[in-house]
Formats: structure tokens, sequence, C-alpha cells
């Protein structure tokens, strides 16, 4: 399995309407994957709070609609990292969508570890109700990321791949490099990490996207800006390793 993962840049100063045009033209071109995956947030800005009011948008919105037709066009899977949704009582979420190559939603995932300890988004965001599994892939977001519970939970739904979008600040990069490797060799999954590169309402962003293997191997890393990562996956990789070294048949909790 080929995987593009698209490290975006930007700033305050792009509006919603054209950042969507210019993801959706890169989603097309993403020619010669078998997946493609973007970061968390990159419609609204992932600190920019004082926008995600005036900015959410239901799950057939334009920004949804927009890379639905992406990825129609490109005629693979997407995983179009996550949005700021507003449900149809008012609430908001941050919630990313796994779109089948016809461009259909295959299934989605609220956010259930909302960061920033009361402010940001548990001030403003309601937490998902728990785990996403699409056999094979497990869907994770950002803070996520830190909770090694969360992946046990995906691993016991059957996940193979943990698909983590995130807007991970430069300040923290070297936890989130270390935490994708931990959860890798833990739960003896690739993980596949797209993060965020440019500034978000005065916050660096740290990049580095990446993918790690079921030994904890880096097996590709982004650079501090704008770039397609391109990775290959071998689930039999996966299934190799959890036989030839059963640690988690030794689980007891």
């Amino acid at each position: 399995m080929r995987v593009h993962v698209i490290q975006l840049s930007y700033g305050d100063d792009e509006p919603l309407l054209e950042r969507t045009d210019r993801v959706a033209g890169q989603v097309r071109e993403q020619r010669g994957a078998d997946l493609v995956v973007l970061p968390e947030l990159w419609p609204q800005g992932g600190f920019s709070y004082d926008r995600w009011e005036e900015q959410a948008q239901p799950l057939d919105g334009p920004v949804v609609r927009a890379l639905q037709d992406a990825t129609r066009d490109l005629g693979v899977p997407v995983h179009m990292g996550s949005v700021v949704e507003r449900d149809d009582t008012g609430r908001l979420f941050n919630t990313s969508v796994l779109l089948g190559a016809d461009g259909s939603v295959l299934t989605t995932y609220r956010k259930v570890h909302l960061f920033g300890f009361g402010e940001g988004e548990p001030k403003l965001m309601t937490p998902g109700d728990g785990p996403v599994v699409h056999e094979p892939f497990g869907l994770a977001t950002c803070y996520d990321l830190r909770f090694p519970e969360m992946f046990r939970a995906l691993l016991d739904g059957g996940a193979e791949v943990v698909l983590l979008p995130a807007a991970w600040p430069a300040r923290r990069v070297r936890h989130w490099r270390l935490l994708a490797q931990a959860r890798a060799v833990e739960n003896q999954s690739y993980v596949v990490a797209c993060n965020t590169a440019g500034t978000h309402a005065g916050v660096p962003m740290g990049g580095g996207s990446l993918v790690v293997d079921p030994w904890g191997d880096v097996v590709e890393e982004a650079g501090t800006g704008e770039e397609v990562l391109v990775a290959e996956l071998d689930l039999e990789l996966v299934r190799s390793t959890r036989s030839s070294f059963p640690v988690l048949a030794d689980r007891r909790l």
C-alpha cells in the first residue's frame, strides 16, 4: 500500500475557500497513491480558536464536498484530516473523515481527547464517544497520541494501521516523534502521522510528519515545510511481527 502524506503549510492570512481549493487540487495530483492523508483542522486552523464558531460546517458542507469531488477525481481513498464540524444541535466537534475512492464517507471519528487544559478545544468542542476502526485503519487525532489506552482500543478493534492527523506545535515536536514510535511498538502497528507546517494564530507548527512501522522504525519522515511524504506499507509485516514476536498474547490487563 503506497501512502501519500500531505504535510500542509499555511498561515492565518489564507482564506478558507482558497485553502480548500488549493488542498483539493493537491489531492488530485497524488497519482500513484493507494491512500492520501491530510492533517488535522487544516481548513480552520489548529490553534485559530476565534475562527472555529464562524467557520464550522456540517459534514455535508462545502469543505467535505470539495474533498469528495477531489477524491472521486483521484480514484483512491482519502483521509481528509479533520474539520470543525457543527452538528444539528449546534455543537462543535473535531471530526476526521475517511473517504472511499468514490468520494463516499466510509467513516468519521470525533476526537476523544481535546487539547487545551480547559481552554481551546475543551472549552469550544464536544468530545467524541470513542475509538473508530475501519479495517485495516484505526483513526486517532493529534492529542490522542498521548493516551496509549486509545491505541489499545484501536488494536482490539482490528487496526493494523493508525491514521493520525495532527496540528502539533514545534515546541513539543520531540514528543511527537517519540510517542508515534512508542504507539507503533506497543501495538505492533503502522502509525501514519500527518502533521502541519506553518504558523497558526502565532503558534509555529512542528511539521515532521512520519510513517512508523510495527518495529518502531521510521520508514519516512518529513522536514518542517510543506511536502508530500511517500511511504510503502506492507500489511504482511504487521502480521508477521505479531506472529514472530507475540508480545500482545501476554497481555493481562
